[in-house]
């Protein structure tokens, strides 16, 4: 079956959703896997591009961990993580805003108007979209977002652009910080009250054992999340996604999809049909 004979047979699926998510927006947060390959980028950006076709606002985050570990190595600067995160000295805070707000950005940004889409790329920096604090000494320039301004994000989606953010954030003296990603995604959704937060991620959505490949939960609420966390059945990388997710959802965020980006029009399968391919949290 070829990629539009897919997309036409997801969106004949699709029909009951289509009316009530027009107008709605969706923020979608893109990383790991699906965005250093290029075949998996293109799939992922016409599924965006489709989510816009049908009346979604559409708007895209993301991180960039590869590009940023590609350029520490080429700089001979060591990489530390702490809890999940990255500790970002003043060092790794310039190759992080380097790597997010240009390569990586201006890729996607590429991408999705080759495709034939209209795409502005911005830094949480831009307009002061996203305002931080530091969360520890120890994880130096690390910081979680404490204020959204989104009326650029909306003004672009309403003339028909899809903003594409990078985590990056301004701290009250205008320094930039680095911020996790899928948190930075929640919170512009909480912001927005998006209609859907759906985080990609490189597995099959959220693991009830994380050594099982194959034990995806279908669905998850949040103290099921909070339990995981707690008891250490969800690793390292796990655990900003289910925390960003339980954040969305308490700010009323209408359901977090946690979604393998590997996987061919994984967001179109996931929000147009009843089954969907990953796991969903909702109130």
């Amino acid at each position: 079956m070829s990629d539009a004979q897919l997309h036409g047979d997801i969106l004949n699926q699709a029909l009951p959703y289509i009316q009530s998510f027009r107008g709605q927006t969706f923020v979608v947060k893109y990383g790991g896997s699906a965005m250093r390959d290029a075949s998996l980028m293109e799939g992922v950006i016409r599924n965006v591009l489709l989510l816009q076709l049908v009346g979604i606002n559409v708007i895209l985050v993301h991180g960039g961990g590869p590009e940023i570990d590609t350029w520490l190595g080429k700089l001979g600067i060591e990489k530390k993580t702490l809890g999940g995160l990255r500790v970002t000295d003043e060092a790794t805070m310039d190759v992080v805003e380097m790597a997010l707000a240009g390569r990586a950005n201006k890729a996607l940004v590429s991408e999705l108007q080759h495709l034939g889409g209209k795409a502005v790329g911005l830094s949480g920096r831009d307009g002061n979209l996203l305002i931080g604090e530091a969360i520890s000494e120890e994880l130096g320039r690390v910081g979680k977002v404490t204020r959204v301004n989104a009326e650029i994000l909306s003004t672009m989606t309403e003339a028909g652009y899809i903003p594409i953010v990078c985590s990056v954030a301004t701290d009250s003296n205008y320094k930039p910080l680095n911020i996790n990603a899928d948190s930075a995604a929640s919170a512009i959704a909480a912001e927005l009250k998006a209609g859907k937060l759906i985080l990609l991620t490189d597995t099959n959505g959220v693991l009830s054992d994380k050594d099982d490949a194959h034990s995806t939960l279908t669905h998850l609420s949040k103290n099921e999340a909070k339990s995981m966390i707690d008891s250490g059945r969800a690793d390292r990388g796990m655990i900003p996604k289910l925390e960003a997710a339980m954040s969305a959802i308490e700010a009323g965020v209408g359901s977090v999809h946690m979604i393998n980006g590997g996987t061919p029009n994984a967001l179109l399968v996931e929000v147009f049909t009843d089954t969907g391919i990953g796991t969903m949290m909702s109130s």
